[in-house]
């Protein structure tokens, strides 16, 4: 008896052993993953989460909040997969986040232009493994679009161990550079301005224009030029066309691609912090020196009539009857003109500038409402099925920029796809079922395919709404 008690104290006692050295065996496994994941605090974390793995595949993210309408683009197939994030980019890099990857070097910078190349040594990333590592990154600032990053060609990274496998300096730079992308989409007036113009700012607008801007084009000098006054805005130099560039450039301190929110805005919670979508239509009124800078209410001594701007278009998503919505708008007291977008920004500008209310179907011409000034109204026609960009694109923003804003939701009397679709077809009754056959058939049949005829006696009550806000 008195065996089988001290055996079965000498077991109590190795259970207890155990315990204890299983204890402090996860303790010292939870201080050792604590310090390897520590560098990884200071990341800006993305606006949706991502649970993925090694080889997966797009239909198995799980995206956390949101919205359906988001959901059905990232899930239609249309989006690129992220690329695996390597630990050793983590001082230099941001790869996690929705719109654009990032990159800021500081160092010793090489910039070879023709070879799309960029050597750095750099303390930030302490020792660089000695196999052969580098790495690519695209510079267009909507990276999960397959149809605009095709456009985009890779630039590559090459940390280089010494002075001797950096190309020999033929210029040296004594500012920052920001290497960025005019391909993608870019010559639609839209994307120029959600993909480039304002990323552009939100990268180098610290810099009080001391910085050198280094571009990818796609297009030829037309396009620097239509921009020039926005760009000057944010650098004193002479931009440089990076892809035909035969110098080897040499830098301090460079960003690599531009920080960008979500489409055409700002998010004043992420860095740079403190910015607005209202500062930036600041800056673009000062650099096409735009006369009004607010909008103020007419009252009755006032001799002129409230101003507004139909925006004309052509191919797709026409107002049908733009002559009747014209003529009823005039009948109201207002002064009207329509007129399509030109590609003279510092003529245009002056005249968008010089109207109290802009009419516009859904598209890229409503972007013109950055030359507004504040407290004008912005109308936007939303066709059938385009709630959802309507509101992302052009209604948030507006009310960011201080613009007032008004929509006018067309009914499927008012759409041209009655003409060719049954009135209880599922395009005109549920256009969210096109959405889940993926975005390119949606594009065609709503965005490529729709016009509209306004029902003119419904758009007066709209039309009154928005004289009621220019005028005291």
């Amino acid at each position: 008896m008195d065996e089988n008690i001290l055996a079965w104290s000498l077991s109590k006692l190795a259970h207890r052993r155990f315990a204890i050295w299983a204890f402090l065996g996860v303790l010292l496994i939870a201080v050792s993953l604590f310090t390897v994941l520590k560098p990884y605090n200071g990341l800006d974390l993305p606006l949706l989460t991502l649970h993925w793995s090694r080889g997966i595949n797009l239909k198995m993210l799980s995206i956390l909040g949101a919205d359906d309408d988001q959901k059905s683009i990232l899930q239609s197939g249309e989006v690129i997969q992220p690329k695996k994030f390597e630990p050793f980019l983590v001082p230099i890099c941001n790869f996690s986040e929705d719109k654009s990857d990032f990159c800021e070097i500081k160092g010793d910078i090489r910039i070879q232009g023709n070879s799309s190349s960029i050597f750095f040594t750099s303390p930030q990333i302490g020792t660089v493994q000695k196999n052969n590592t580098r790495w690519t990154i695209k510079l267009y600032a909507r990276k999960t679009d397959k149809y605009a990053m095709a456009e985009d060609e890779d630039l590559l990274l090459k940390p280089a161990l010494s002075d001797q496998e950096m190309p020999r300096c033929t210029v040296n730079h004594t500012i920052p550079a920001v290497v960025f992308s005019g391909r993608g989409y870019t010559g639609n007036f839209f994307h120029d301005f959600s993909d480039v113009m304002i990323p552009l700012y939100l990268t180098a607008g610290d810099f009080n224009r001391e910085v050198q801007f280094l571009f990818e084009k796609k297009h030829r000098k037309w396009w620097i030029n239509k921009y020039s006054p926005i760009l000057k805005a944010l650098s004193t130099h002479e931009i440089i066309e990076l892809d035909n560039d035969q110098e080897i450039r040499c830098f301090k301190n460079a960003l690599i691609g531009l920080k960008s929110h979500k489409d055409f805005d700002i998010d004043p919670e992420k860095p740079p912090f403190g910015n607005s979508l209202r500062n930036f239509t600041k800056l673009v009124r000062r650099a096409y020196s735009l006369q009004r800078e607010k909008a103020t209410k007419l009252t009755a001594q006032d001799k002129r009539k409230p101003r507004l701007l139909i925006i004309s278009r052509k191919g797709t998503r026409l107002l049908v009857n733009e002559d009747e919505v014209a003529a009823e708008a005039q009948s109201l007291g207002f002064d009207v003109e329509a007129m399509e977008l030109m590609n003279d920004l510092r003529v245009f500008s002056k005249r968008v500038n010089s109207f109290d209310v802009i009419v516009g179907v859904h598209g890229a011409g409503l972007t013109n409402m950055v030359f507004l000034p504040e407290n004008a109204v912005l109308i936007q026609v939303v066709p059938l099925g385009l709630e959802w960009l309507a509101k992302a694109y052009f209604e948030h923003p507006a009310k960011d920029m201080n613009i007032k804003y008004l929509e006018y939701k067309i009914n499927k009397n008012e759409s041209s796809l009655i003409e060719q679709y049954p009135i209880d077809h599922p395009v005109i009754t549920d256009p969210s079922l096109l959405k889940k056959e993926g975005y390119g058939k949606f594009k065609s049949i709503y965005l490529d395919s729709q016009n509209v005829r306004l029902d003119v006696s419904r758009f007066r009550g709209l039309l009154l709404e928005a004289l009621q806000l220019v005028q005291g």
